[in-house]
């Protein structure tokens, strides 16, 4: 059965007068995926966000979330989403838990109370609910806020910058609640600019400028842009056998570089074997074998290249 979609869009574009903040953004999320977007600042991603959840008004195109359409279901749309903003706004001189209290009511939640409690639990805050939210440290206003988010259950949660300011342990503990978002199966568009965070977390990712650039898991990515790279580390230098791993099957491409040959092969796990192999009949002494491992970063690095070639 397929997935249905939490979120599509069909040429969604957003202008400023004369600067065009999203060009013709077509999108589908499917319900319970961690959908990741990167881009650079004014890439219009927040713009993004904020015309999905009704907080602005597309300049043209069409966009569904939940099945309901922008423009003409905005306070239902608005009642299914949670939104976290990069700089969230609190009630300073109010305690965490009044704060949360406030927006419980506003979205009329049946058990004020108990849903209060329950993510100021869950997010390590209930032994200060009672202090004012201007007296927490910036990590614990961004769980607050977090929490703020997630009292009405929503389906969709827009995570603007989740970790943003968090040292290490707290930005685990948001990461792990992410995660256990995710299995129950909530769907979640995340913003961030922190590659090890979206590559650890989203299914997909859509790395954009304006306009889509490219779209996919960041497994797929990373095949699309650099392919499969191993490296045959040799005993000896490794020119003379250049044309030997040429020959093999699989092989795309050779090059070596002092006592190792570096190629792009297509299925290494199922061809590395002949490879070493022929490899061993041709003469070479092997040390080991590994694999280049390129970072997410790399490949945002070299699409925002591409796309500035372009």
């Amino acid at each position: 059965m397929p997935a249905i979609d939490a979120i599509v869009t069909e040429k969604l574009s957003r202008s400023f007068g004369d600067l065009i903040a999203v060009d013709s953004m077509d999108l589908r999320i499917a319900q319970g995926e961690v959908f990741g977007f990167l881009g650079p600042n004014g890439a219009g991603k927040t713009t993004l966000v904020r015309m999905l959840t009704t907080l602005i008004a597309p300049t043209s195109g069409k966009a569904w979330v939940n099945e309901m359409q922008v423009g003409f279901e905005d306070q239902k749309i608005r009642k299914s989403v949670g939104l976290l903003t990069e700089t969230p706004g609190l009630y300073e001189q109010l305690s965490a838990a009044r704060n949360l209290e406030i927006f419980a009511e506003l979205y009329e939640v049946k058990d004020v109370a108990g849903q209060v409690e329950k993510f100021l639990r869950m997010l390590d805050l209930w032994d200060r609910r009672n202090d004012m939210a201007g007296t927490l440290s910036k990590g614990m206003r961004q769980k607050l806020a977090i929490a703020r988010a997630l009292l009405h259950e929503p389906s969709i949660v827009f995570l603007d910058e989740p970790t943003s300011g968090l040292d290490p342990v707290s930005a685990r503990l948001v990461r792990d609640f992410i995660l256990k978002l995710k299995q129950k199966g909530r769907t979640i568009v995340m913003c961030t600019h922190n590659l090890d965070e979206a590559d650890a977390l989203c299914d997909r990712i859509g790395v954009f400028r304006t306009r889509m650039i490219e779209m996919g898991t960041p497994v797929a990515l990373r095949q699309s842009l650099f392919g499969r790279r191993v490296v045959f580390h040799l005993a000896d230098q490794a020119a003379p056998f250049v044309e030997n791993l040429k020959k093999a099957e699989g092989v795309l491409e050779v090059e070596a570089v002092d006592n190792k040959l570096i190629a792009r092969v297509a299925e290494p796990e199922k061809q590395n074997p002949d490879i070493i192999r022929q490899l061993i009949e041709a003469g070479v002494s092997l040390q080991f074998v590994g694999e280049i491992r390129h970072s997410l970063e790399d490949v945002y690095l070299q699409l925002l290249k591409e796309e500035e070639n372009e």
